[in-house]
């Protein structure tokens, strides 16, 4: 067993910057050749030109996850995906129920769902012809213990969360492991237009670990469930978040 991905071709959807990028980087550092997918196309080119810079190849895939007949083609016209991170997401902008129009409901759901489950349909029968695959999706804590605000996400990625459980078996008998990443609160761009640092210094202090979780901490949980050291690891959510939720199955 090994966490070591030479020769494996890897897809990750959002990976124009972020956490899509960081994962992308970490799956290259560990010797996989990248597929990278956004709705950013001058940030998903920088993507993959890093990736190079590192040696390994880098293909991009510029369109918009929710467009589901471009996302599909273009991924079948990749040819062989050994893994797939289902990475694209949009945030909840901590938006109370009042505030949330049907315009941001649908799209909540079309970026995290659709985009996600389109995505491993249009991966899946390469998988199932080799007898082996790995998709890790992004779920979130909100999942796991709710949200106070921002419902729409939370209940996107407890979707998310159902659609890797329920993977997870009806991928099995080809060898195909499900898991996914439920990530807690990550500095971010994205995230911390809504965070000052004195909030963000409160929040760790909250924490058990007391330390904020970043980027590279998830990537390392995205890079060990594409690896071979889970090969027995499936319909899983893994969470590094710091001890910021805690609960028990």
């Amino acid at each position: 067993m090994s966490t070591s991905l030479d020769g494996k071709i890897a897809l990750v959807t959002g990976a124009g910057r972020g956490m899509g990028r960081s994962h992308a980087m970490l799956l290259a550092e560990r010797g996989a050749d990248l597929i990278v997918q956004d709705i950013l196309e001058a940030e998903v080119g920088e993507t993959a030109e890093m990736i190079r810079a590192t040696g390994r190849d880098a293909r991009s895939i510029h369109c918009d996850i929710r467009d589901v007949p471009v996302l599909q083609a273009a991924i079948r016209d990749m040819g062989h995906i050994d893994i797939l991170v289902n990475n694209a997401g949009i945030g909840g902008q901590r938006a109370a129920m009042e505030d949330i129009d049907e315009d941001f409901f649908d799209r909540m759901f079309a970026v995290h769902v659709r985009g996600t489950f389109f995505a491993t349909q249009a991966v899946l029968p390469q998988m199932k012809e080799r007898k082996a695959g790995k998709i890790v999706n992004t779920s979130s804590i909100f999942a796991m213990g709710g949200s106070a605000m921002a419902s729409h996400y939370a209940a996107s990625k407890s979707a998310i969360s159902g659609l890797t459980k329920s993977w997870a078996r009806e991928f099995g008998p080809w060898g195909i492991n499900v898991n996914a990443v439920a990530p807690g609160f990550i500095p971010t761009d994205m995230t911390m237009t809504l965070t000052s640092d004195a909030e963000l210094e409160a929040r760790r202090e909250m924490l058990p670990l007391r330390t904020t979780t970043e980027m590279q901490d998830i990537s390392y949980a995205v890079a060990w469930l594409a690896s071979s050291e889970t090969d027995k690891i499936t319909g899983q959510i893994v969470s590094p978040n710091s001890g910021e939720t805690i609960v028990g199955y």
